[in-house]
């Protein structure tokens, strides 16, 4: 499941997300070239302490279980590089990815193997307390 990479503020409404992983709501599917691709993001974006931070995060949660495709189904042709998160995510046997990506829709013609997509919003709604 493909999410925003750092912890988001309290004031944010994604907040709930990150907060939701900690409290073990639902279960991340990430690899290693996934993790090396955080890494990139975090650093850019933040700095090395905050990349080491969240990574060590992933590795201590239970509910974030790391998996090895060991398969490539190439089902992503416009961002070859995005198929990383689509093999994690059956290799996962997860439920969505949840992206922004609008690439990714061609996941919900693909009949097999089926992989769903979510935006954050309607992950988000899935998380909120009153759903």
């Amino acid at each position: 499941m493909q999410y925003p990479c750092h912890a988001p503020s309290s004031r944010s409404p994604y907040h709930i997300i990150y907060k939701s992983l900690i409290q073990g709501k639902y279960n991340l599917a990430v690899s290693s070239d996934i993790l090396l691709e955080y890494q990139e993001i975090i650093e850019q974006k933040y700095s090395v302490s905050a990349d080491n931070a969240f990574i060590s995060l992933l590795k201590e949660l239970s509910n974030v279980r790391f998996k090895t495709a060991y398969y490539n189904w190439q089902l992503i042709e416009r961002d070859k590089d995005d198929n990383k998160y689509v093999d994690c995510a059956i290799a996962g046997r997860a439920n969505h990815i949840v992206t922004e990506e609008k690439h990714f829709k061609i996941l919900d013609t693909i009949p097999f193997p089926k992989v769903t997509t979510l935006s954050i919003d309607a992950f988000v709604k899935m998380l909120a307390p009153d759903h």
